[in-house]
């Protein structure tokens, strides 16, 4: 796994291999009004079921017909009110439903699209869909104004660097939020306008290989407060004889100091597991020297067979010095849950793929409606 923040990285890269995969990731919270909100636009959607699947025919010679990334794009939204959430929508489909470009920074999906304005260091974001199986149209409006941006590479030194291509960019540590939420209630017309005003983040993920045939399980996370800023990243791989990456970045809010600590030490503790949610922990430790960083996966946003979205409580003591009342976002993800057939058949239920029927997905949906669990 390499890591980048180079600027220049940020654009497409148009990966043709099955299985490949590329997302651009954005989040933000308003902590006045309890909302939070996570927008992500794939190319090659690397948690679609409809991908898996196809790669694995492919790859075991059932069919000839290789998986193109493109054909599997998608689109998510989520928003999340004091912890609950309000909206979770997730579409995907074929290569007419994207665009993107080789040298300009932006990403459509349907009429879902980002664009990038260099001279502001900053990107606006439209959202505009319809979500039919919960009777809900969404529009939105945001713009991510860069805080700041860092400079830091590391390349993958496992098997003398001889590993496939996976990348992360961390290309904004921490951004400026407004915007403008309408969410529509079809079945009566009544329309929720929310003003957004948050702090966020952004990064950009790419890969050449599907992450379930190298990577084991992911933790990652960010926080912002008033002494310090806090991103963590931690990838544990398929390979037991290649060391975890593990990423600590703190910014000193009173210095403007930015620390980027990659020999650090991690435990797990705590361990969890739900009806159809991986094996996790719920206790983190991150440490080196005189510096350490405890995550408390305090509450559940969002679930799936291979994923988990939290709300974290965290701690940092440096120097002997503690900073408590830190929360943040935080993910786990096991991709290796993606093989299972099982899992894949109730993944299903999440993920609308256009053009495809799907008895689980219309099942699912209509319980959260029905019960009023998406309000």
């Amino acid at each position: 796994m390499n890591i980048t923040t180079e600027l220049s990285q940020e654009v497409w890269h148009d990966l043709q291999g099955a299985g490949a995969y590329e997302w651009w990731y954005f989040d933000a919270e308003d902590k006045a009004s309890g909302l939070s909100i996570v927008i992500i636009w794939f190319s090659g959607f690397p948690f679609s079921p409809y991908y898996t699947s196809h790669y694995e025919k492919w790859k075991n010679q059932i069919t000839s017909d290789a998986p193109l990334p493109s054909n599997y794009s998608g689109f998510s939204f989520q928003i999340y009110e004091n912890g609950r959430e309000i909206v979770n929508f997730m579409k995907e489909g074929r290569s007419g439903l994207f665009e993107s470009s080789r040298s300009d920074i932006g990403v459509r999906f349907e009429k879902n699209l980002f664009a990038y304005d260099a001279l502001k260091d900053a990107y606006s974001l439209e959202i505009d869909f319809i979500f039919p199986v919960r009777q809900k149209a969404v529009k939105a409006s945001f713009l991510f104004s860069s805080c700041r941006r860092i400079q830091y590479e590391k390349k993958d030194g496992n098997n003398a660097g001889k590993v496939p291509r996976h990348q992360w960019l961390l290309s904004v540590p921490k951004a400026d939020v407004e915007g403008m939420i309408h969410i529509v209630e079809q079945s009566d017309g009544s329309v929720r306008t929310i003003p957004f005003n948050a702090i966020g983040y952004h990064d950009h993920n790419f890969g050449d290989l599907p992450l379930q045939e190298y990577l084991a399980r992911w933790y990652w996370g960010r926080a912002f407060s008033e002494y310090y800023d806090i991103i963590y990243y931690v990838t544990f791989f398929k390979n037991n004889e290649y060391q975890p990456l593990v990423l600590l970045v703190l910014h000193d809010n009173s210095t403007g100091k930015v620390t980027v600590l990659d020999e650090v030490g991690f435990k797990e503790s705590r361990f969890r597991r739900g009806l159809f949610s991986p094996l996790h922990s719920r206790e983190l430790e991150l440490q080196y020297e005189n510096i350490r960083l405890n995550i408390h996966h305090n509450q559940v946003l969002d679930a799936g067979p291979f994923y988990l979205r939290f709300a974290s409580a965290i701690s940092l003591q440096i120097n002997g010095k503690e900073f408590n009342g830190i929360n943040g976002i935080s993910e786990f993800l096991n991709p290796v849950r993606l093989q299972s057939r099982f899992m894949r058949f109730f993944t299903r239920s999440r993920i609308w793929r256009d053009g495809e029927r799907s008895v689980m997905y219309n099942s699912y949906n209509n319980i959260k409606r029905s019960f009023g669990l998406d309000k």
